[in-house]
């Protein structure tokens, strides 16, 4: 079978309607996905995501259909519905993007501190590993936050780093540093883990028609709500408005500010390895705040 044979096939079997394509046209899904809006011949529209590469990262759609189904369920912010996905596509829903409301930020502030709110949980990780872009995400359960960053995320990363770095490059040395600081900067974290988007930059944030948030492209795992900020001001986007109504529903701890700048290292540190040294020096800037 075909690639469009077997989507149109997976649709039919997901909705119990018969799927033909008529028409498509690209779409944005990101810079590592081939996105397309499809048209069918009963006038149904669906967004397909492929990916060339899938074949060498499994589960690569698979975690993320699991991801939107999780992240929708509370219905406490809009999350676009998986339709369909197999290990080299993923059929979603589509919805009619519109301008954002006056109060888009704080909307989006509340909706998120409500979606942590419902979701939280006792252990941190997710159920299968998945991908951050294109890198491979561990999520190994653990009971300690503590102990799941150290070795799953900044230490993670810092062995990825060393196999594209010299040894003395002071991105290794200084990175080492900052895991001797991690009891210090982490250990005293006594939150739930809660349900995270886990890539809430401004790209997989948009309006609906009504001008509400929908997120979308999800790296989901459970881990500390914190964590979520640091990617969401990695490249601006979200404001302060935002934060502010984050923190009516759920205020943030003590010492948020420094945590928050570690968990956009994690980010910073991926786009390294992913995109290059055009982000070395944010990976350095950030790391000589935290040391």
């Amino acid at each position: 079978m075909t690639l469009q044979s077997r989507i149109e096939a997976a649709i039919s079997s997901s909705t119990g309607k018969e799927a033909n394509f008529a028409d498509s046209k690209i779409a944005h899904g990101g810079c590592i996905n081939d996105s397309q809006i499809v048209t069918l011949k009963d006038g149904r529209h669906f967004f397909v995501k492929t990916n060339p590469e899938s074949k060498t990262r499994p589960g690569l759609f698979e975690t993320e259909y699991e991801a939107l189904l999780l992240l929708s369920e509370p219905g406490v912010i809009h999350v676009p519905k998986p339709i369909a996905c197999s290990d080299d596509f993923i059929v979603i829903e589509t919805f009619n993007e519109g301008a954002p409301a006056a109060d888009w930020q704080e909307q989006m502030g509340r909706r998120l501190a409500e979606l942590h709110t419902v979701t939280k949980k006792d252990r941190f990780g997710f159920n299968k590993d998945n991908y951050l872009g294109l890198s491979k995400q561990i999520n190994s359960w653990q009971d300690d936050w503590l102990t799941f960053w150290r070795e799953q995320r900044l230490g993670l990363q810092l062995k990825r780093l060393a196999m594209i770095t010299d040894k003395s490059d002071p991105i290794l040395t200084k990175g080492e540093k900052l895991m001797s600081r991690l009891d210090t900067l982490l250990g005293d974290i006594e939150e739930p883990a809660v349900l995270l988007h886990g890539d809430l930059w401004s790209g997989n944030a948009i309006a609906n028609e009504q001008g509400q948030p929908v997120i979308f492209d999800p790296a989901s795992y459970y881990g500390h709500r914190e964590a979520e900020i640091g990617m969401m001001r990695m490249f601006g986007g979200f404001d302060s408005n935002c934060e502010a109504a984050y923190a009516e529903v759920w205020p943030l701890e003590e010492g948020s500010e420094q945590r928050i700048s570690l968990y956009r290292l994690y980010h910073e540190m991926n786009h390294f390895i992913l995109f290059g040294y055009n982000y070395y020096q944010s990976c350095i800037k950030t790391i000589d705040s935290l040391i």
